[in-house]
């Protein structure tokens, strides 16, 4: 069964090759084809789960070594694959709802012209994705990285017609490669001090480690989580890249990309236990993520960057729940997971909304929609209670274990994730009341409709994981995740704990909130200017871009200026000017040499009259 691991990469990595290099002639079929490599992916991912689950419950992790990459000098790099149970749980998830996700995109592109090519790049992304997830060293992970990066640069610029969207993906791109240098500076560092960058060789010799190396380590794989996963401070590529098809919305938000930072801190936690400077930041950097992400949530009309906002604020409890340490890593890991179900129904919800609305996104253009698309309604409604905590959901069970581990782990960190899950129950809260409650507001001949089933039939199956997925994982993760991390696991009860009902109780407060303001009068159907320094900030993501033009895009900009200048009036005009003044002097030289007896002559006449003169005035002299 192992030794059949890599067809889970190779399946949908040659599928996209095919439909890559095909061109027209696969257009009839490249979707479907598209579709079944994913599923196939997924079959496979399933029966190596079951497979470590009944029949080999013992299994720690399986090495698979491919082939020989490159050798230089003492060094050499191989391709191989681990699976644990860390990674086949990243594996199911990207293979499970990406296949419902492809599914869902059959309908959804149905018009485009580009479909195919569309379904390429889905699959590479999802090649890409689990080469990063089951990578067993640092630089086979970095291909994968490298591959995730490029993928959503083609999917989120897809409709590269419109200019924000190419826009929006060199964004991604631009800001995502701040974050590989990170990477790439920690996997130096390994080479340098282990001459290897397996994880096995890396976590039995970073105990041995200098200290400011390994914190150094530390701090360039955050960098690198910061990007890939859009946090603070390199999260200003995540709302705009809302500017891609739906599909990719709910791809890279939900299975893939923003999961990776998170994947990445987790399975390097015996760097981060050993610098625990880099681990506190981890900590900080998910905190203030949860927080401003809650904020940009609750100020935004476009239904798909509320979606984003959320995104960053749930990506900051995992990164929250992993800086925590071996008592954060299964609860990162089990939010991981619920979020990737109740997210991706949600955007996927999002885009059967648009569908319906004549793809508008604008929830003040919304209202009333709860009985216009009824299964849309229902589903989304399954995926905004696992949001927001609501007993017994999936989100009630991940999220809460986190808030009491930060509790546990420093009170300000604890009121910081209490306070956030307050302001998402009040955020999502509005969407709901926006989108699916009061009067109409739709624009002047928009006729909302229900999707195609084979856009709701994905809905249906990630409703039945929002509401169900928590309880059935919430006393079996942990001991599942003992044998890749080395986490003890404990009973956690079904009864609230203090910290539980003292969740809920703010929780109900930010939906109560939320109705307060938006449930009971009208909604304008114009954002109504503001004032308010608070809510402004929200709508202009927190000044991301301005702070980024202020202190890097500016001053990059300017002394590119600089030296341009400086090339074109000092070294060409220096080098320019002395070819200048060489021509000028051989032009003199030139007319000289004209070629005439009689010049020549005259001139030794005035030379000879010279030499002469010369001689009589130092004769008198």
């Amino acid at each position: 069964m192992y030794a059949h691991l890599w067809l889970m990469i190779a399946v949908p990595a040659l599928s996209a090759a095919v439909l890559l290099l095909a061109g027209r002639v696969s257009d009839a079929w490249g979707h479907l084809l598209a579709t079944a490599a994913v599923i196939v992916s997924f079959g496979v991912a399933l029966a190596v789960f079951t497979s470590m689950l009944i029949n080999d419950p013992g299994v720690r992790r399986v090495s698979l070594p491919l082939y020989t990459w490159f050798s230089t000098g003492e060094w050499e790099f191989g391709v191989g694959l681990l699976v644990d149970q860390l990674s086949i749980l990243f594996a199911l998830l990207i293979t499970g709802v990406g296949s419902l996700i492809h599914i869902y995109a059959i309908g959804y592109m149905a018009h485009d012209a580009r479909r195919r090519r569309f379904f390429a790049y889905l699959n590479l992304f999802i090649a890409a994705m689990l080469v990063l997830v089951l990578a067993d060293n640092y630089l086979v992970l970095f291909v994968g990285w490298e591959g995730v990066g490029l993928a959503s640069y083609l999917l989120i610029s897809f409709w590269q017609h419109k200019p924000a969207a190419a826009a929006a993906g060199v964004k991604a791109l631009v800001m995502n490669r701040v974050g590989d240098l990170g990477m790439l500076i920690a996997i130096f560092t390994m080479l340098a001090l282990f001459g290897s960058s397996s994880f096995a060789v890396v976590n039995a010799g970073v105990a041995e480690a200098p200290g400011f190396w390994v914190t150094v380590m530390g701090f360039a794989l955050l960098l690198g989580a910061c990007g890939k996963s859009a946090q603070v401070p390199l999260q200003a590529w995540l709302l705009d890249a809302m500017e891609g098809p739906t599909p990719v919305s709910a791809l890279i938000h939900a299975a893939t990309m923003v999961t990776a930072g998170v994947y990445l801190v987790v399975r390097s936690h015996a760097i981060f236990e050993l610098a625990p400077i880099a681990q506190t930041a981890v900590v900080v950097v998910g905190t203030v993520t949860l927080l401003a992400g809650a904020w940009i949530g609750c100020a935004q009309d476009d239904i798909k960057k509320v979606l984003a906002g959320s995104t960053m604020s749930q990506i900051g409890y995992m990164m929250l729940a992993a800086g925590i340490g071996p008592a954060g890593y299964a609860f990162a890991i089990f939010h991981l997971l619920t979020h990737g179900f109740f997210k991706a129904n949600m955007f996927l919800g999002a885009g059967s909304l648009m569908h319906g609305m004549h793809e508008g996104v604008d929830m003040r253009r919304y209202g009333a929609l709860r009985t216009a698309m009824k299964v849309t309604f229902w589903t989304f409604a399954m995926g905004y209670l696992a949001i927001i905590g609501f007993p017994l959901f999936s989100g009630y069970f991940s999220k809460d274990h986190i808030i009491e581990a930060a509790f546990e782990h420093n009170l300000v960190v604890g009121l910081c994730a209490l306070i956030g899950a307050g302001i998402t129950a009040f955020y999502m809260t509005r969407l709901m009341l926006m989108t699916f409650f009061g009067e109409r507001r739709w624009d002047e001949g928009v006729h909302p409709h229900e999707s195609p089933k084979v856009m709701t039939i994905p809905l249906i199956v990630l409703a039945v994981f929002s509401v169900g997925a928590g309880i059935v994982m919430n006393n079996w993760i942990q001991g599942w995740l003992e044998p890749a991390l080395g986490v003890h696991p404990h009973e956690l009860s079904l009864v609230p704990t203090p910290v539980g009902l003292l969740t809920m109780a703010v929780v109900a407060v930010g939906v109560a909130l939320s109705w307060f303001v938006f449930g009971r009068g009208p909604i304008p159907r114009v954002a109504p200017a503001t004032r308010n320094p608070i809510t402004l900030a929200g709508r202009n993501v927190l000044f991301a871009d301005q702070a980024n033009g202020l202190l890097f895009t500016g001053p990059t900009v300017a002394t590119a200026h600089a030296v341009d200048v400086t090339d074109r009036v000092g070294i060409d005009g220096a080098a320019d000017g002395t070819g200048r003044a060489f021509g000028g002097l051989s032009a003199m030289v030139r007319r000289v040499q004209s070629g005439y007896a009689r010049s020549y002559a005259l001139m030794m006449l005035f030379g000879v009259l010279a030499v002469g003169v010369v001689l009589i005035l130092s004769q008198l002299g």
